[in-house]
């Protein structure tokens, strides 16, 4: 089979941002940095293929072609496989084309199947229809982690020859200035706050930290819940919110960087993560990271994380205090988690991600069928 060029399925960049975008759009700027050896490879320069409603794109050098009657789901299911269907089409968020066969798709984690209470019933459903679908049409599939890689086989999604492993970077976030006019707005004061997500899905396990502040020992330590999530939503699922919690609603990443390099430290109880992001951006700044042993955190924070249960306040109370008492201690995770971080660059991200394509292409020339 012979690629007329290479496809980036674009439907997240009308979307509200998320995790898994911003991953796409890091990786969509990596290929951008190495157009020349995609022109090479495929003899044309590739392309982002978007709905009609999209109006921007990430600043690189490809060019956005729009196309379709349709938008969302229905647009990756019914026009973009007509748009690029001489095209091998790299899908970078979860879901691709059913229709198509000539693609790479990175499926960044199996939480539906693990935890299927984090979504609607619709939502998971249709996920746990569509991925194994992908896994056995398309040419490869890309992990995140060794641990999500893991779960895709163990789920039935792919198989594990046709898996390989990307996994993020996590540099992207030392490009921000840090904006510190939110410690003063938060009334935050230097390491007397802790750093976690304000995220509602079960797996995520935020219900855990609010237990654990509960507890009169950090009554002097602030809990900062980032993201758009508020009280009422926690609430509503049953969570009472101590004294000392604040919400900090949706902010940029001048703001997240100017606070997890004022934190004590980052609290992430995840029960499971396909990799497990923003413990990396903390580490990278010098913010100390407590994680549950759960999931692809271990794979991620290495040593160079402490680590308390997933199901007990108390270790968790614990592992902050020894941080906020001993300047040792937490000097020691600090520069830890600077090492760690260095492990996880877009730059080799983007080199293998390249690379995979390259032998996608490679082997599809040379009849071999894109497995290996």
């Amino acid at each position: 089979m012979s690629f007329r060029r290479l496809s980036i399925n674009g439907k997240f960049l009308g979307a509200n941002p998320t995790g898994v975008h911003r991953v796409a759009e890091q990786l969509v700027r990596q290929l951008g940095a190495r157009g020349n050896e995609l022109r090479e490879l495929f003899g044309e320069t590739p392309g982002i293929v978007v709905p009609r409603n999209v109006r921007h794109g990430p600043e690189i050098a490809f060019g956005i072609e729009r196309g379709g009657v349709f938008r969302g789901q229905l647009w990756e299911q019914l026009d973009l496989p007509r748009l690029a269907r001489k095209d091998l089409l790299l899908n970078l968020c979860n879901l691709g084309p059913m229709a198509s066969t000539a693609a790479i798709t990175m499926i960044h984690d199996a939480q539906v199947f693990i935890t299927p209470e984090s979504y609607s019933w619709a939502f998971a459903n249709w996920y746990r229809c569509v991925l194994p679908t992908i896994g056995r049409r398309h040419l490869r599939i890309l992990a995140v982690s060794q641990f999500s890689a893991d779960q895709l086989v163990r789920y039935g999604v792919a198989q594990a020859e046709q898996i390989s492993v990307i996994s993020n970077g996590v540099d992207h976030l030392l490009g921000h200035k840090p904006r510190a006019g939110i410690i003063d707005r938060l009334q935050l004061r230097r390491r007397g706050f802790v750093v976690a997500l304000a995220n509602v899905q079960t797996h995520k396990n935020i219900g855990l930290l609010l237990k654990a502040f509960a507890d009169p020992s950090l009554a002097s330590t602030k809990l900062v819940l980032v993201g758009a999530a508020g009280p009422k939503q926690f609430e509503a699922l049953g969570h009472a919110i101590p004294k000392g919690v604040v919400f900090t609603g949706r902010i940029d990443d001048g703001e997240l960087r100017a606070l997890l390099e004022a934190a004590l430290c980052l609290a992430f109880p995840s029960t499971t993560e396909g990799f497990g992001l923003p413990p990396l951006e903390g580490m990278t700044v010098g913010c100390p990271a407590v994680l549950a042993p759960c999931g692809a955190l271990p794979e991620v924070g290495g040593e160079a994380a402490m680590y308390a249960a997933a199901d007990d306040p108390r270790q968790w109370v614990e592992a902050i205090g020894r941080l906020a008492s001993d300047r040792d201690l937490w000097e020691r995770y600090s520069l830890a988690g600077r090492e760690r971080s260095g492990l996880f660059s877009w730059d080799r991200a983007g080199e293998k991600l390249v690379e995979v394509i390259r032998q996608v292409v490679v082997s599809e020339r040379s009849g071999g069928g894109g497995r290996y």
